[in-house]
């Protein structure tokens, strides 16, 4: 007890944490700093009459000062708020020329000297200034030595608390939230009143309490434009000042009164209003999900996956029984777009550029190396980019210059984008009630298919009280209930575990192949694109690749990134003469190629080789191995039941050997291992590039 706080104990408490960390050359000015703002607070509170507090406050003259007070700052925050919530929002999410000196024109209320703001307020609305011979011609209204004048006075230096509170609420909310609310039919009133001025909400109530305040504390703009007069334009601020003049103790007592005033509204937003907005709007938790991209996020491809074949299984709608067990009882199928009016065909320009055509009822796996640029092109059909341009037509309809709400496509964002401040059931109902369904119906319709997706119990919680995996089956409701032409999906199944991941896997393809639109999946998953496409297409550096269907994708990968993807090595490098390719890394590959399968000599190609297919021995192997290199083990990763050995070799670039756990100790393969590789030459697949 009372001993001192071990240096070897990170985060040992915060009173240690203080004690270690603060040098006394900071803290001695930080105290001196406290004092010398604490210190006027004292002297009120010292030299307040007390007995006579209550007599000076209820004074007529004090009384009407608050009344009158009360009264112009109520009306300058509203005057703030109809001005100040859409110049924030302005400032916050519109681009436009000018846009610095705009916020410094709203910041220089802040630092004007009030006397110069009433000053440059009387040269603007006087009867002599640039408006004000207008304003009393035309609406007979004149605001020096008027109550209106006060009020605008107030609203000068008051409105900027406001608006820069709810412009760093604004950047810290995720575009996704309103992106998605877009994507699901909703316009940009909508998208504002239903989903950003929700969360704005802790922000703006902050902001609006600190405009209240300084509103209500004003005074040299007050009695430089507004004037003096009593009943008129004399606030509480104006009346401490004649109050110092004639009756010292009656002024302390109202300066107390407004010091309590502006310390309550303090002490109220403390901890529980600001930030709040951002916080509330953050990603939901993500317990037990999977890792969410990358080659560690990617399916077992040892492992056996339920219903999952080379070719994208025939599944008639209402005909699965299993499906329709996931589905829960009373689960009954979604209308869909009618076959033939969602057909796809877009031209996408800029980062993206590439021809897609799609015809109804097609789903199609987006694979690619992060910054290939799948999140562009979905981005690009919803017309939410920059980066990319797409001419696009749905069902024969022209679309590239509509709105996202009116294009009839829903998105689900790789984070779900669920609106933290709505229910699971409400957000479900959220494209369907944006689209002009009657409420009881829309949630009638949302309750089925959270339902359907096995979150029905969970349809009254919160998107914070739901974990990573039921908040993207949520989500993937939410898109499906809104009736969509064109579905794009950013990896939609990445927060699952494994085991819920095949479950809704099977779910999804139910219903995508009951689906009348088209839907594109981007995935980093290669059963997923397997079980869920009727085509792949790969992308690097924002091309196209391969567009094929996932079987000849599978035998014949285009692209290095999607053998690897795949479980093959993929070895780039150009035909040479009699069936060899000679590696980009150096090196010799013997292939046996059919007749006229190898391209020209010269041309490049990519050299695929299944893991399976390589052998590993201690010594170098006789007989058939047209391909034989010496190399070193350099990493053992178990896949299932089998084990993955990555081997070096200063000949040919690493390659990666599958064997059974049998085997590997039968060789006593460690790091470091020395051993030979072998690759039957007719076990090599090449690919012209």
């Amino acid at each position: 007890m009372g001993g001192p706080v071990r240096s070897g104990r990170p985060g040992a408490g915060a009173g240690g944490a203080v004690r270690r960390g603060v040098p006394a050359g900071l803290l001695v000015p930080a105290l001196v700093g406290v004092a010398f703002l604490l210190l006027p607070l004292v002297g009120v509170l010292a030299r307040t009459d007390w007995p006579s507090l209550l007599h000076h406050l209820t004074a007529p003259q004090v009384t009407q000062a608050l009344r009158l007070s009360l009264v112009v700052s109520g009306w300058a925050l509203l005057l703030s708020l109809l001005m100040g919530v859409p110049l924030a929002w302005l400032l916050a999410r519109v681009p436009f020329p000018g846009k610095a000196l705009v916020r410094s024109l709203v910041l220089l209320p802040m630092v004007l000297p009030p006397t110069v703001g009433g000053v440059a307020l009387l040269l603007a609305f006087g009867r002599r200034g640039v408006l004000g011979p207008w304003l009393e011609s035309t609406f007979g209204l004149t605001l020096p030595f008027h109550t209106a004048g006060a009020v605008v006075a107030a609203a000068f230096v008051a409105m900027p608390f406001l608006v820069i509170s709810l412009e760093g609420a604004l950047a810290g909310l995720r575009p996704s939230l309103e992106e998605t609310a877009a994507s699901l039919g909703a316009g940009p009133l909508r998208v504002f009143a239903t989903v950003t001025l929700p969360l704005l909400a802790p922000a703006l109530a902050a902001g609006a309490a600190l405009t209240w305040a300084r509103a209500l504390g004003e005074f040299g703009a007050t009695i430089t434009f507004a004037g003096n007069l009593p009943g008129a334009t004399q606030t509480l601020p104006l009346q401490v000042y004649l109050l110092l003049q004639d009756s010292p103790e009656a002024a302390t007592s109202v300066s107390l009164l407004l010091l309590v005033i502006a310390m309550a509204v303090l002490v109220a937003l403390r901890g529980r209003w600001t930030g709040g907005a951002v916080r509330e709007a953050r990603a939901t938790p993500l317990e037990g999900a999977a890792a969410p991209d990358g080659p560690a996020g990617f399916a077992d491809p040892g492992a056996p996956e339920e219903g999952v074949t080379l070719e994208k299984p025939p599944i008639r709608p209402g005909v699965d029984a299993e499906a329709d067990a996931d589905a829960g009882p009373g689960a009954t199928a979604a209308p869909a777009p009618a076959a033939g009016e969602s057909d796809l065909r877009a031209e996408l320009t800029g980062y993206t550029h590439f021809p897609l055509t799609a015809p109804a009822g097609t789903t199609i796996a987006v694979v690619g190396p992060n910054g290939a640029g799948k999140t562009t092109l979905l981005r690009a059909l919803l017309g939410l980019t920059p980066r990319a341009h797409a001419e696009v037509l749905l069902g024969g309809r022209d679309v590239t210059r509509l709105p996202t709400h009116r294009r009839e496509v829903a998105w689900v964002p790789q984070d779900g984008a669920l609106f933290p401040h709505l229910s699971a059931l409400a957000n479900t109902a959220y494209g369907l009630r944006a689209r002009g369904v009657p409420r009881a119906e829309a949630r009638r319709q949302a309750r089925e298919w959270l339902v359907r997706l096995g979150v029905g119990e969970l349809a009254g919680r919160r998107p914070a009280q739901l974990s990573g995996g039921q908040a993207q089956r949520v989500a993937l409701a939410r898109a499906l209930a809104a009736r969509p032409r064109l579905l794009l999906l950013d990896e939609p199944l990445a927060a699952l575990d494994q085991t819920t991941r095949a479950r809704v896997r099977h779910t999804l393809r139910r219903h995508l192949a009951g689906f009348g639109g088209v839907c594109l999946i981007v995935t980093h998953d290669p059963v997923e694109a397997v079980s869920l496409a009727d085509r792949v297409l790969v992308l690097e550096d924002g091309a196209a690749v391969q567009d094929a269907p996932p079987a000849e994708v599978t035998r014949h990968p285009r692209s290095p990134w999607v053998a690897r993807m795949l479980g093959g090595n993929a070895w780039e490098g150009t035909a040479g003469p009699g069936g060899t390719v000679e590696l980009a890394g150096g090196g010799l590959l013997t292939t046996a190629p059919g007749e006229g399968t190898l391209p020209r000599p010269g041309a490049p190609v990519l050299a695929v080789i299944a893991p399976e297919a390589v052998s590993l021995h201690l010594a170098r192997p006789e007989g058939s191995p047209r391909n034989v290199w010496a190399g070193t083990v350099r990493e053992l990763t178990a896949v299932g039941s089998r084990l993955r050995v990555l081997v070096t070799s200063p000949e040919v670039p690493a390659l990666v050997a599958e064997i059974t756990p049998a085997a590997a100790a039968d060789l006593g393969l460690a790091d470091g291992r020395r051993v030979w590789t072998a690759v039957k030459a007719t076990e090599v697949t090449v690919v012209g590039l």
